[in-house]
């Protein structure tokens, strides 16, 4: 969308909050499809026309994109409430999804675990948490935020991945790290996500979410499988335990430890790296629909961030444009 383009469209609302103005109450609103997401608003009086919204809510929205702070947002003329079940409304249009299925996601982690996990039990452990059913479905539609990084359908699984995948390449770098124990913690580190969010149209938190938070969410549900795994060593699971509970890092950022062992700060780190870097595609995406080299201030960031020119590939077609990837190859 560009400032000045007229809208008449399907969007899910995301989020809706009202607000007070001196000229009465308005609506703050995110509208949503597939492709993204683009804030909105609703001023009064046309606002008193919905005395509630709620995120959820499918809706026909008129109105035209204006600047705002050097983002885009759209002001409403007109909406129109839908129910999901109306016939111009395919719920798979409004549902952002990962670029790799989650089917693909899941089998690549399964590929890890088969060529990493030598210690029988360790691998045991890791093939019967993946397989449950509940776990599984879980998974595949999980997504890996609420709105700040990888939020949307398959994103839980698609970071996990990429965690694992930086663990993987950090262990041949120091080869002293127990590479079996910190694969399973990074496979598993963000795993109370998938309980924690509702996924969906909404995608909120859930009441379980909101009161214990994705880490001891995540410890609940693998409690059970480390009891069933007799023949592996306590102390294995003691260090696997604590690989979970003190990903987040420090205090301030929800850990309820802080890394204690080599093996901790890798995840710790792998984990704050991805989600950044997932930060930053999105705004060079945003970015690639305007030719811009800065993106608008980032809040999570707390900082623009650049799109630097990249040093030419001689294997690459001459003049072809460099793309932004930082995914990597599903098969080495």
């Amino acid at each position: 969308m560009t400032p000045g383009q007229t809208v008449d469209d399907l969007f899910l609302l995301a989020n809706a909050n009202q607000a007070q103005s001196k000229n009465g109450p308005y609506w703050n609103i995110t509208f949503q499809d597939a492709t993204g997401s683009i804030d909105g608003k609703i001023w009064s009086p046309k606002s008193l026309e919905y005395p509630t919204l709620e995120p959820g809510q499918m809706a026909r929205v008129k109105g035209f994109v204006e600047s705002y702070r050097d983002k885009n947002q759209l002001k409403v003329d007109h909406m129109d409430l839908l129910e999901t079940s109306h016939p111009d409304v395919d719920l798979a249009d409004f549902l952002p999804t990962s670029s790799t299925p989650p089917e693909e996601l899941m089998e690549a982690i399964e590929d890890l675990v088969t060529e990493h996990m030598k210690h029988k039990p360790w691998k045991i452990f890791c093939k019967r948490v993946l397989g449950n059913e509940e776990v599984r479905t879980k998974l595949l539609t999980a997504p890996g935020a609420k709105t700040v990084h990888h939020a949307y359908v398959g994103g839980l699984l698609e970071h996990s991945l990429q965690v694992a995948r930086a663990c993987m390449a950090l262990c041949t770098v120091y080869p002293h790290l127990d590479r079996q124990t910190l694969l399973a913690g990074a496979i598993f580190h963000d795993l109370g996500k998938a309980w924690e969010l509702s996924g969906g149209l909404a995608n909120d938190y859930t009441d379980e979410g909101r009161l214990f938070g994705h880490i001891q969410i995540g410890m609940e549900k693998l409690e059970p499988f480390l009891k069933k795994s007799r023949h592996l060593d306590e102390d294995l699971k003691l260090h696997f335990k604590h690989l979970i509970t003190s990903h987040h890092g420090e205090h301030e950022f929800g850990s309820p430890v802080r890394p204690k062992t080599p093996e901790a700060f890798v995840l710790h780190f792998a984990d704050n790296m991805d989600a950044k870097l997932n930060i930053i595609d999105q705004a060079y995406a945003d970015m690639d629909k305007t030719g811009a080299q800065w993106s608008p201030y980032m809040r999570f960031l707390e900082r623009n961030v650049f799109r630097p020119t990249t040093t030419p590939d001689s294997s690459q077609k001459k003049n072809a444009k460099p793309e932004n990837q930082c995914l990597l190859p599903l098969k080495a």
